[in-house]
């Protein structure tokens, strides 16, 4: 499913979010995507910083990008939410590993060595 703001945004295998410090600021970030229900979602640690800023401000951009952020598009507007659904969370997460197959499998891996699964947070974008 495409979002509905720009279709091939959630077919990216990169996007580059941007999310917005307490002065305004922004803070670009290279993250995988998937597309769910006509929107975007991404998935973090739950403790890092563009979750933090994105409980204090919804307000991101996005834009297609390489591995290493380099942004190959147009910036698009858009708001980000934390899913709290567990039935959601596991559907983005069974998109993840859809699209992005043994490398999602491998940070599974070290997620659950690290104890670590629990603390995601999935990142759901509307443009």
């Amino acid at each position: 499913m495409a979002t509905t703001g720009n279709p091939a945004l959630g077919d990216e295998r990169y996007i580059n979010l941007e999310t917005f410090k307490k002065d305004g600021n922004g803070v670009k970030t290279p993250v995988w995507c998937v597309p769910l229900d006509g929107k975007i979602v991404v998935y973090t640690n739950g403790t890092s910083y563009k979750v933090k800023r994105l409980q204090r401000n919804p307000r991101v951009r996005v834009a297609p990008c390489d591995v290493r952020g380099n942004v190959r598009g147009a910036w698009v507007d858009g708001e980000c939410h934390i899913i709290d659904d567990a039935a959601r969370v596991e559907r983005a997460h069974r998109a993840f590993i859809d699209k992005y197959g043994w490398q999602v499998r491998m940070l599974d891996l070290a997620a659950w060595i690290a104890g670590r699964t629990k603390g995601r947070a999935y990142l759901e974008i509307s443009v």
